[in-house]
């Protein structure tokens, strides 16, 4: 692995900052910029900024400098980079102002969440996989990815949820993704339980009642995607879940990578030989989709990421 800087040319509070990523391993990212005191708050899904009184200690601990355009190729190289679209979608302004069209009357619960999702501990579970379970269910409900639906909107997919301020629809699909990892500490099953506890607590008020158990209902589908014949809207939020099994290899390359990252207290062994169980239990459990628009957009792919990524943990 290699630790690359560019020089500190990027103006922010009062100072100039540099980028420091990995050609390699996000892990050990993480381990070098806090060898040098630098927060884990400072990493933006695939770098960290480093401010300018810092760049002397990086170079001296071993980071290579480099200009910003070598830096950029060997970050897009290594498969970690994270494209700008999806990058600005991530913000938390731009994530926020999609919650205000959502339920704008729970401004609150949307600055709660936005604030989860950011945590400096997520690295596959944060900002970008809720922007991509969001899209992927614009995607299945027929609206244009970016776009939620608004309050009072004609609600596409699943049942519609009376506001308890008034009478416009809410998305409890939308809703429900939006809480499904709004709790990650690492704990399946747990993590999906005390997501949807929240659910319930913060959207009491905000919601009718029916919404919040709805909502709460969904959520628990996440934990194992296995939703029951005939439960549309808990197919569609499982298939929004898991549309990065059906991304383009190079996005799915790039998730195989943050899913190491965010497990790297697990020595490699382990982890090999649990996420190994993990992809023959998904490639041996039927059809991974349950929508049909889910299974036509991505069946087919996932299943080859699925393979090639089984074929490289376990060759023989």
């Amino acid at each position: 692995m290699t630790v690359l800087i560019d020089p500190p040319a990027w103006p922010a509070h009062g100072t100039l900052f540099s980028h420091l990523v990995s050609d390699s391993s996000l892990e050990e990212l993480h381990a070098f910029a806090a060898s040098i005191g630098v927060s884990r708050r400072a990493f933006d899904l695939d770098h960290y900024d480093v401010a300018a009184e810092r760049y002397d200690l990086a170079v001296a601990t071993g980071a290579v400098p480099v200009g910003g355009r070598e830096l950029a190729r060997r970050l897009t190289a290594s498969g970690l980079r994270v494209p700008g679209r999806a990058r600005r979608a991530a913000k938390a302004d731009a994530l926020l102002a999609r919650w205000d069209v959502l339920l704008p009357d729970a401004r609150e619960v949307g600055v709660e969440l936005v604030e989860r999702w950011h945590e400096p501990h997520r690295v596959y579970h944060g900002p970008e996989h809720l922007v991509h379970a969001l899209d992927s269910l614009a995607l299945l409900e027929g609206r244009p990815p970016g776009v939620p639906d608004a309050a009072g909107s004609p609600w596409r997919g699943g049942a519609p949820a009376s506001s308890a301020r008034g009478d416009a629809a809410v998305g409890v699909t939308q809703l429900a993704l939006w809480f499904h990892d709004a709790v990650h500490d690492g704990e399946a099953g747990r993590d999906e339980e005390r997501s949807a506890e929240l659910a319930g607590v913060r959207l009491a008020g905000h919601v009718d009642p029916d919404a919040v158990d709805e909502v709460v209902r969904l959520v628990l589908v996440t934990t194992d995607h296995a939703p029951a014949a005939g439960d549309d809207s808990g197919a569609l939020v499982s298939d929004a879940d898991l549309a990065i099994l059906g991304s383009a290899p190079d996005r799915y390359a790039r998730y195989v990578r943050q899913v190491r990252a965010e497990y790297a207290h697990v020595p490699d062994d382990a982890f090999r030989t649990g996420r190994a169980a993990v992809l023959r239990a998904l490639l041996a459990g039927g059809t991974l989709f349950r929508t049909p628009q889910g299974a036509t957009l991505w069946e087919d792919r996932a299943r080859a990421n699925l393979a090639a990524e089984l074929a490289a943990l376990d060759p023989a």
